[in-house]
């Protein structure tokens, strides 16, 4: 593939495409087009063939998608070929509704701790880890080689706390506080704001009563 830059878009694509040519997989499909999968994802085939293209086009004229070998090859794309240990920061609701998520390990991201402030959370046990003091939290990334944190706390101690992880060796960091985060160059930051979602939502809701 070559080093040419990829626009957000296509990379936001490329995680449906994976989820959609997996139920595929999973169903004993085979080979599909792209207009078939077009009618799928509800994105156009001139744009699933131009999204493909930027990493080599996949697929044979006339002849479609292996949908097998497509969806390895996405996988590589998203680094899901590899593991990828994690940790949660925070050990409240969001924390360890995330924790519980089954589904993650299943693509390979294995959590491998979970720290908190909170002295009452201590010890708790959330699935197979166990609530940790945030003292302990720059030693253990270090020691169990941690390349991704997950941010659920509040904002005001979000960026001391990615300055620790960025510190101890993290590669990205997962935030879901409510606060840009500036990190040096090639540490990774994919920001989660729940609340923006929603209001994506009812803005749809608001244009769709509008337009009826």
């Amino acid at each position: 593939m070559d080093n040419k830059e990829i626009s957000q878009a296509v990379i936001a694509r490329l995680p449906r495409y994976f989820r959609y040519l997996g139920e595929l997989r999973d169903e004993g499909i085979e080979r599909i087009s792209s207009q078939e999968l077009s009618d799928i994802m509800k994105v156009t085939a001139s744009q699933i063939r131009q999204d493909f293209n930027n990493f080599g086009g996949f697929g044979q004229q006339g002849y479609g998608y292996k949908v097998e070998y497509l969806y390895e090859e996405i996988g590589k794309i998203l680094g899901l070929d590899k593991l990828h240990h994690l940790i949660i920061v925070g050990a409240g609701n969001l924390g360890q509704a995330l924790a519980n998520y089954m589904n993650f390990e299943r693509r390979g991201f294995l959590f491998k701790g979970m720290f908190d402030s909170n002295p009452a959370l201590y010890g708790k046990k959330i699935r197979d880890m166990q609530v940790r003091p945030m003292e302990e939290m720059e030693a253990f990334v270090r020691e169990n080689e941690i390349d991704i944190a997950v941010l659920t706390i509040p904002k005001a101690g979000a960026v001391s706390v990615a300055e620790k992880l960025v510190q101890n060796g993290i590669r990205g960091i997962w935030n879901f506080a409510h606060v840009d985060l500036n990190v040096p160059p090639g540490i990774q930051v994919e920001n989660v704001h729940l609340s923006d979602s929603l209001m994506k939502l009812t803005y749809n809701i608001n244009r769709f009563e509008q337009e009826t």
